[in-house]
């Protein structure tokens, strides 16, 4: 009885004692359970991570970001590195709720049996999802109410994630040290790698880093690293996530850390701001700066920097012809000089150069020193080009010695010369801008929006509005072409008044040379750029109708209707006009210019792409026979193909024989126009090879003449020319496509008629069916206005146009 009654009373007390703990822990739940921090949260929680923005060919190209982490997905994440993870942190993570009962118990034991121990760190016993719940959710507070608040939420977090998130956050948040958060971020800041390339030993020393990485350093404190890391590497071999002989061979590695290399990126600092500003439209602040996207641009690098330096190329050469603008600074030449030249900080004006001080000027040479202490010296040579600018803009006498130019105590930016010694640099005054794009798709190849992106910001291929002057002679041709014109109809080049009405002054346009020609072909009218059968072509064709052609080819939208609009008065810009000489030799079906193919978020699916055809075939994993897919053309048509490849011909005579004959000497087919503003405020060059369109501008901010001469076809074609000489070397000469409904005609290259036997001067002309010259001689219009043909008046405009 003694016995049933003992027994009776230990269980009446176990279970007053469980009913006790039971409210003990509502109590407890209910007390410290209210006000916790969202946990719901988590699920849709994604870490700020590195926008990256790469070329065509994958190389990057740009980085945006305000923390350099990077995320991967759970299902990325190679399984040694989860195994090294679990194995020191959690081995029961896939079995437990959250809380591992077994674990505290074991720890508890530890710490008591190595209590008088003080040397010995005390054993812990919280999960990963605890770890989390204290990363995310609560702060660093060391107390028994934080651990109760951190279990509570612990449960909620396991009851709402699956194992699997709760894995991804945890190894894309943990902090690993050397300002590495997420174990990707740490692989390539420790070990220079990827997590796929990590060994053994290598992920076994990042496992072992969450606890202290500072007390695990791979340098300051390698032999407790070396312990810490061979002890987890001996966990994964007692969970057999590692052999025997895999562990053994991993604990004898050194552990060998390498420095992280910062990665290549290819400098586009104009095309990757534009790429910026669009995916800031798009996707906002944070999705650009947090949202970790991968962006693949349209950029070939290659082309890329033959435009940077074909364009720099140019600038320079025009700015060299305009003379030397002086010293940057004067210094006093003291005998601590090298520490006076660097404490002005006298920027150079380039990357590449430097600033240099002159010290002596010798009959042969200056010689100059740097700050570091340095020295060089510059031959006369390198400083021939350097006329004085004088102040009302003219130049001096021609430099005979180093002293004409230089002068001791001169500070001068610099660069080495190939023959040895350095050259004197100056940077231009004058800016400019390249544009070349796929004219069948309008992907953006390359696109420098000025001299130098650190000097000025702005892009002038983009922002910059300017007038194209005749380089917008082909979209007046296009619309004489539409309305019945051929190449080899004749207008009359010569003088004519035009009285734009009551309060006006007659207006009295010009040709650039002040010559005139009498009647001549279309052709010869847009080789030559002669404005005033320009002029008397718009007059008759209507200028509305030109301005429906200009908004139609994307070139200038609502054209006022004056005829000096068609020498090139409206603004534009460059990426825009290059645009619409890309719809010409495309055979005339519309593009839109992009700089960005695709765009994928954080997990690799793509959220943007530019070409949004469906194309079913395309996504088959290998070729078994099948056909090629075909993809649907859904460019809207602009112009005919026929007119489309007759002004093509027409821009290759610009080239062969008209004022681009400076391109010819690149001896591809090329075709283009070049375009000199009023008083030559502005220098063009647009033009195009069957599969490459490139369009280049060159002029003043401030817009203000280039000089006497200076036109496009000497200022804005010699870029061009470069450009197309270098993108073009190891291809194939093609030759322009020739449509269907299209005949070539033997005619008079000068008259347009039709050429006879043993006659020279012959070329072959693009004629639609039924349009070719016969025998007898062409009508000439001479400007004057037909019944039932619109004419316009003209404004003050820009005669005088090139």
């Amino acid at each position: 009885m003694r016995v049933v009654r003992f027994l009776s009373v230990a269980i009446a007390a176990l279970a007053l004692l469980a009913v006790a703990g039971a409210t003990a822990a509502l109590v407890v739940f209910h007390q410290y359970g209210r006000g916790l921090p969202d946990y719901g949260q988590l699920a849709d929680y994604e870490p700020p991570t590195v926008t990256r923005l790469h070329a065509g060919d994958g190389r990057l190209i740009a980085e945006f970001a305000r923390e350099k982490r990077v995320f991967v997905p759970v299902e990325a994440i190679p399984l040694r590195v989860v195994q090294a993870f679990l194995a020191a942190e959690d081995k029961n993570f896939f079995t437990h709720p959250g809380v591992d009962a077994l674990g505290v118990v074991r720890a508890a034991v530890t710490n008591i049996i190595h209590m008088r121990d003080s040397s010995r760190r005390p054993a812990g016993a919280s999960t990963i999802t605890q770890q989390v719940a204290k990363n995310f959710l609560l702060s660093n507070e060391v107390s028994f109410r934080r651990k109760i608040k951190e279990a509570i939420l612990t449960f909620r977090i396991e009851r709402a994630l699956s194992k699997e998130r709760i894995l991804e956050l945890y190894l894309n948040e943990i902090y690993l040290g050397y300002g590495s958060y997420g174990v990707a971020a740490a692989a390539l800041n420790y070990f220079g790698r990827s997590l796929d390339e990590l060994s053994l030993a290598e992920a076994a020393y990042l496992a072992a880093l969450p606890k202290a990485p500072s007390n695990y350093h791979p340098t300051q404190h390698r032999a407790a690293a070396e312990a810490r890391r061979n002890w987890v590497i001996a966990r994964m071999a007692e969970e057999g996530f590692a052999s025997p002989t895999e562990a053994a061979a991993a604990q004898a590695e050194p552990l060998a850390v390498r420095a992280p290399t910062d990665p290549e990126i290819v400098a586009a600092d104009y095309f990757t701001e534009e790429v910026r500003r669009e995916l800031l439209d798009r996707y906002g602040e944070r999705g650009l700066y947090e949202g970790g996207l991968s962006v693949r641009t349209t950029l070939d690098t290659h082309l890329q920097a033959i435009a940077e330096r074909a364009l720099r190329r140019g600038l320079t050469a025009y700015d060299r012809r305009h003379g030397y603008r002086g010293a940057l600074a004067r210094l006093d030449l003291a005998a601590d000089w090298p520490a006076r030249l660097a404490a002005a900080a006298v920027a150079p004006g380039h990357p590449d150069w430097r600033a240099a001080l002159v010290l002596t000027v010798e009959a042969a040479q200056a010689r100059i020193g740097f700050a570091d202490g340095t020295e060089g010296h510059i031959v006369f040579d390198e400083l021939k080009w350097a006329w004085r600018q004088l102040a009302g803009g003219g130049l001096g006498p021609t430099p005979r010695r180093p002293a004409d130019v230089l002068a001791a105590g001169d500070v001068v930016a610099v660069s080495p010369a190939e023959q040895g010694g350095y050259r004197l640099e100056q940077r231009p005054a004058i800016e400019g801008a390249v544009v070349a794009l796929d004219p069948h798709t309008g992907r953006v190849l390359a696109l420098v929006g000025g001299f130098l992106f650190e000097h000025s910001q702005f892009n002038r291929a983009v922002q910059g509005r300017r007038q194209p002057g005749s380089a917008f002679k082909p979209f007046v041709y296009a619309a004489a072409l539409e309305s019945g014109f051929t190449p080899a109809s004749l207008v009359l080049d010569a003088p004519f008044v035009i009285d734009q009405g009551p309060g006006l002054a007659k207006w009295k346009p010009a040709n650039y040379q002040r010559k005139y020609f009498g009647p001549s072909t279309l052709r010869l009218g847009l080789e030559k750029s002669r404005n005033l059968m320009t002029v008397r072509l718009a007059q008759f064709v209507g200028i509305e109708r030109i301005a429906e052609v200009a908004e139609r080819f994307g070139v200038v939208e609502g054209m006022p209707p004056q005829l000096a609009m068609a020498l090139g008065a409206g603004e534009t810009t460059l990426i825009r006009l290059t645009a619409a000489y890309a719809i010409l030799v495309n055979g005339g079906k519309r593009i839109v210019p992009s700089l960005i193919d695709r765009v994928q978020d954080r997990r690799g699916r793509t959220v943007f792409r530019h070409d949004a055809r469906d194309c079913p075939g395309c996504a088959a994993a290998s070729w078994r026979g099948q056909a090629e897919p075909v993809l649907p053309d859904g460019r809207s048509r602009v112009i005919d193909a026929p007119t489309a490849y007759q002004l093509v011909s027409m821009l290759q005579g610009v080239v062969e024989r008209g004022t681009g004959h400076i391109i010819a000497d690149v001896g591809r087919p090329l075709a283009g126009k070049t375009g000199t503003t009023n008083d030559s405020r502005d220098a063009w060059f647009v033009g195009f090879a069957p599969d490459l369109a490139v369009g280049v501008f060159c002029g003043f901010d401030q817009p203000r003449t280039l000089g006497r001469g200076e036109t496009g076809a000497s200022v804005a074609a010699p870029v061009f020319r470069d450009f197309m000489a270098e993108a073009l070397a190891d291809q194939p000469a093609l030759p322009f496509r020739i449509p269907s409904g299209v005949r070539l005609v033997r005619v008079n290259a000068e008259t347009g008629r039709l050429a006879r036997p043993g006659e020279r001067n012959v070329i072959l002309e693009a004629f639609k069916p039924g349009t070719e010259p016969g025998d007898q001689a062409a009508p000439v219009l001479d400007g004057v206005p037909q019944a039932g043909v619109g004419g316009a008046a003209a404004d003050e405009g820009t005669g005088g146009l090139y």
